[in-house]
């Protein structure tokens, strides 16, 4: 039988390294020893809560992870990538009777070659923030041909919301493309670090309307003050993962012909075109990741990365297990 260590939440705030059973591999996937795993802020905090809204799988004991990167060490004879490649792996299912949702904290990945996504050697450990990279490429041209220079202008924030890890890559590839957009951001502690455009306190910004806002923040409680600084015709992305109920008054929409569209999952192709951009060093992911630490104190880590501010990207480093 293959093993595996892998973070397992027995329950939520109640997470260990264990040792797992991994699926046997089959002739088309790949095995894939992991280096690191980025921790989300979003969807697995809301697993590590147990607020997780009903979700196709959700279940506990469940191994949490969807940001791996890695190198292939086994292939089958119908994979379709060799030994010795690095790849991004967006978690996987290969654990037995224990959940993967979304399988990427683990040393040892067993998943379809089509699943793992080869990358550069040069982008190390950042890799692992691909799935945000597609997440705010996928939040800012689901509905645009990125190759189409007038459609991309047009599809462009003008403000964004949050200047968390997201925010950051939102605004970044904003600015790759050739815009300048206001970011809000009320935590003095991650208003530092912009280049290219400017972070201010809502409660500074002197501008009266936007033509297009992406709320990246995950709260809630927004809404209304996000459309009220809609202009006409306007259109509000909301980019991040809300646990609580949203609502809005009718009136200042509806005055305002407001438009709300939700970001869902990112697609194979805003992977593959962040993946290009960060390669080519045009998008740059330098300075996201802030705190490391060893899968052995998983449960510290976790809770770091979920409750200091300080704290943009926590990744697991799995070589030092």
């Amino acid at each position: 039988m293959i093993e595996t260590r892998a973070v397992v939440m027995e329950r939520p705030q109640q997470l260990s390294l264990q040792t797992v059973p991994l699926d046997a591999p089959s002739d088309g996937d790949v095995v894939v020893e992991i280096d690191w795993t980025g921790i989300s802020t979003g969807t697995e905090r809301l697993l590590w809560s147990g607020k997780m809204p009903p979700f196709p799988g959700l279940g506990y004991p469940l191994i949490p992870g969807y940001e791996s990167t890695g190198r292939v060490v086994s292939a089958g004879s119908q994979a379709k990538l060799e030994v010795g490649t690095r790849v991004f792996v967006p978690g996987a299912k290969c654990f037995g009777e224990v959940r993967g949702l979304f399988g990427g904290a683990a040393a040892t990945l067993i998943v379809p070659s089509e699943r793992a996504v080869a990358i550069d050697n040069s982008l190390g450990e950042s890799g692992v923030l691909l799935a945000l990279a597609a997440t705010a490429h996928h939040a800012l041209f689901k509905r645009v041909d990125p190759t189409a220079a007038e459609e991309v202008k047009r599809a462009l924030p003008d403000l964004i919301v949050g200047h968390g890890v997201l925010g950051r890559l939102l605004a970044r590839l904003c600015v790759v493309f050739g815009a300048s957009p206001t970011v809000w951001e009320t935590n003095p502690l991650r208003a530092q670090g912009a280049t290219g455009y400017t972070v201010i306190s809502p409660d500074d910004d002197k501008a009266s309307r936007y033509q297009r806002i992406c709320d990246a923040s995950g709260d809630s409680q927004l809404l209304d003050r996000l459309i009220a600084q809609l202009a006409p015709h306007g259109e509000l992305v909301l980019a991040g993962f809300y646990e609580q109920r949203l609502g809005f008054d009718f009136a200042p929409a509806f005055m305002r012909e407001a438009s709300i569209r939700i970001a869902a999952q990112w697609q194979p192709q805003d992977l593959l075109a962040v993946k290009g951009l960060a390669e080519s060093r045009e998008l740059s992911l330098d300075g996201l990741i802030t705190h490391r630490a060893s899968p052995v104190d998983a449960q510290a880590a976790y809770r770091t990365a979920f409750d200091d501010p300080s704290c943009l990207k926590m990744v697991l480093d799995w070589r030092l297990q």
